[in-house]
């Protein structure tokens, strides 16, 4: 569906041309020349985004300008004049207006100004959405970092919302570092054992000669190292939730111990003849292909299908980069109050490179690269130099080369690549770096390139 732009342009002969030129770019066009017809559109219509002339002949342009705002807060408004002032400039931006041009203008110009404001509206858009989920987030839990304005994300909550308040057996599935556990404590925090014990075990971290004692607890005596009784995992969630991370380290005599214990609900402390009733809700969680390993015989298929009542998957980052600013916008609010700073936010180019750059590691890595920023971080906001090389070379930002990635170097750096893509025209180079030629011209002198 073509998107739709209100031209509002008290010399008619101007606006048509505009609106023409609009058309042929494949925009749906409506055009009218003063703030009364244009409050009458705006009321029985919606609008991608809307350019208006500064000085209409009913109206003062930022007036009107302020009027849309409150009814339609997120549609970007494009102001042009033809009194190119600095102060109204800035008079305009204050007041809420996504860009300004300044006539005369080329067609380029104005169509790359357009495409911009609507990709720093819908920026603007997700921020808000972060912004409004981070003000959620409670810094003594991590549940609610699980809410998101991406889709997978909604499915993943509609998810974890449906099988919670069940007794279900869920198998959560995804890459190291996702955040699975924090998928199981939602589920159990949402389910009607919140109130009771959550255990976490890694099973990969259990030696296979040590699980029984791990899982079942022991009695005192009852091998070489047991000095005193102990309680097993299995003892300590009873009436809540014990999670299992890692399930498929199991080894297969460790696996037939814990089928025994979910299919019978009873178990037996290691060195001990009374039978144990628990009533446990299991939660398991493995980022390795369990079907897979099923058909290879290295994991049990009945147990699979005890742990698998339930599936869920958490998406890996990359997966759900509309996302990225909740988590980093959390993860620097966490790494504040652990490290007593106060960093407002993050570049321009940082997020720039947050969005280029393939999250391997997940969550767990955005984590750790915004802690470790914050740390070295001695401005209001994070910057690219404060950034692990692995962040900031990849894609078309640099050539992997070891040279010092300060601010300048940075745009600089883009320029050269805009100009070289192509083949130095100006006005497509302005465009591809969302600024306008003049500024364009403006940096190339300032960095005296060559070109």
């Amino acid at each position: 569906m073509p998107q739709k732009i209100l031209i509002i342009e008290d010399d008619i002969a101007f606006g048509q041309m505009l609106k023409n030129f609009f058309l042929k770019n494949a925009w749906q066009s409506e055009v009218c020349s003063t703030a009364k017809d244009a409050r009458a559109n705006i009321d029985s219509s919606t609008y991608d985004i809307i350019l208006s002339d500064l000085r209409l002949p009913d109206s003062n342009g930022i007036d009107l300008l302020c009027e849309i705002k409150e009814i339609h807060p997120n549609t970007p408004v494009v102001l042009m004049t033809g009194y190119a002032e600095v102060g109204t400039a800035v008079a305009a931006m204050k007041k809420g207006a996504d860009d300004y041009i300044s006539k005369p203008f080329t067609p380029d110009e104005i169509l790359m100004v357009i495409n911009h404001a609507m990709q720093l509206s819908r920026a603007t858009t997700i921020q808000k959405s972060a912004d409004s989920l981070v003000s959620k987030v409670k810094s003594e839990t991590q549940e609610n970092i699980l809410e998101g304005v991406d889709e997978k994300s909604k499915k993943l909550q509609e998810h974890i919302q449906l099988v919670a308040p069940t007794d279900m057996s869920v198998l959560i599935t995804g890459e190291s570092g996702t955040g699975k556990e924090v998928a199981a404590k939602a589920i159990h925090e949402n389910s009607n054992r919140k109130h009771n014990n959550f255990i976490a075990v890694d099973c990969g971290a259990i030696p296979k000669e040590l699980a029984t004692s791990e899982f079942f607890g022991h009695l005192k005596g009852s091998f070489t190292g047991a000095v005193n009784d102990k309680i097993g995992h299995f003892e300590a969630a009873n009436g809540g939730t014990l999670f299992l991370d890692e399930i498929g380290n199991l080894s297969y005599e460790n696996q037939v111990q814990l089928l025994r214990a979910i299919q019978e609900r009873k178990i037996k402390r290691v060195g001990s003849t009374d039978e144990i009733l628990i009533d446990v809700r299991i939660i398991s969680a493995t980022n390795e292909n369990l079907q897979n390993a099923v058909k290879e015989n290295a994991f049990r298929e009945d147990l699979y299908h005890r742990l698998n009542e339930f599936s869920v998957e958490v998406p890996a980052l990359r997966e759900r980069l509309e996302d990225l600013l909740v988590f980093a916008e959390h993860f620097l609010k966490k790494a504040n109050d652990e490290l007593n700073k106060d960093i407002k936010g993050f570049s321009k180019e940082a997020i720039a490179f947050f969005q280029k750059y393939s999250w391997p590691g997940n969550l767990r890595e955005l984590k750790n690269v915004i802690k470790r920023a914050v740390l070295l971080s001695t401005e209001t906001y994070i910057d690219i130099d404060a950034l692990p090389k692995e962040v900031i070379n990849v894609g078309d930002f640099n050539d992997g080369s070891a040279a010092s990635f300060s601010k300048s170097n940075y745009e600089k750096e883009q320029i050269v690549r805009a100009l070289k893509k192509t083949n130095f025209n100006k006005s497509k180079a302005a465009e591809l770096l969302q600024i306008t030629r003049k500024t364009l011209y403006n940096k190339i002198s300032h960095y005296n390139l060559d070109v």
